[in-house]
């Protein structure tokens, strides 16, 4: 699930929010605020933290036992899936050069760090850093470029048909597609795999 998935489950579980349409436009105002304005050495809990209580204001939430509920279960449940996640990077990283390429806010080294998943990666793109964002085929480049491998012998995984499928598909780079719900139409390539969880990716490269 994305960010936007998961906060939106949260507080519709608050009682605070219950239809995407009007929760959309909030989460969207409060993760476009973080772009480029928080330091890129603020931790992933004060992030996430932030973000919450940013998404709040634009609800109208004013309780912080609530917001402080939202986070520490937003936290929650991302270390878990990180915990789990963790041992499958491990053992891809033992077969092949790993890279992240990001849309984030200019802190996605520390978070990396703070989760105990940098040492995973060769390299680790930042969209602020960068200055440049997914779909832009040149920020996946850049991940080439630091692992020292050619578009056509690297696969993207990534969730989002318009900025990782069609930026993986610019450069002619194979990917695949993580996504909950396939869409009846299939994948955006003829031959792209598709997975309904991180964890799958393992019976496709190992």
């Amino acid at each position: 699930m994305t960010w936007k998935e998961r906060f939106f489950t949260l507080w519709r579980d608050e009682g605070m929010a219950d239809r995407p349409q009007v929760f959309d436009p909030v989460f969207y105002r409060a993760d476009d605020g973080l772009v480029g304005a928080i330091p890129a050495t603020l931790s992933f809990e004060e992030t996430v933290r932030r973000l919450t209580a940013d998404i709040a204001s634009g609800l109208a939430v004013r309780d912080e036992r609530v917001i402080a509920r939202v986070a520490d279960r937003f936290l929650d449940d991302a270390h878990r899936h990180l915990r789990r996640n963790q041992a499958l990077l491990a053992r891809l990283g033992a077969r092949y050069r790993l890279g992240l390429v990001s849309n984030f806010y200019g802190n996605l080294e520390t978070v990396c760090h703070n989760t105990a998943i940098r040492a995973l990666f060769g390299v680790i793109v930042d969209s602020v850093r960068a200055g440049l964002s997914k779909p832009d085929p040149r920020i996946f480049q850049r991940a080439l470029d630091g692992l020292g491998v050619i578009p056509a012998d690297a696969t993207f995984v990534g969730d989002s048909a318009a900025r990782d499928m069609a930026g993986a598909r610019a450069l002619g780079m194979p990917h695949i597609w993580l996504i909950a719900d396939p869409p009846p139409g299939g994948p955006c390539c003829p031959g792209d795999a598709m997975i309904h969880s991180l964890v799958d990716v393992e019976a496709l490269l190992l």
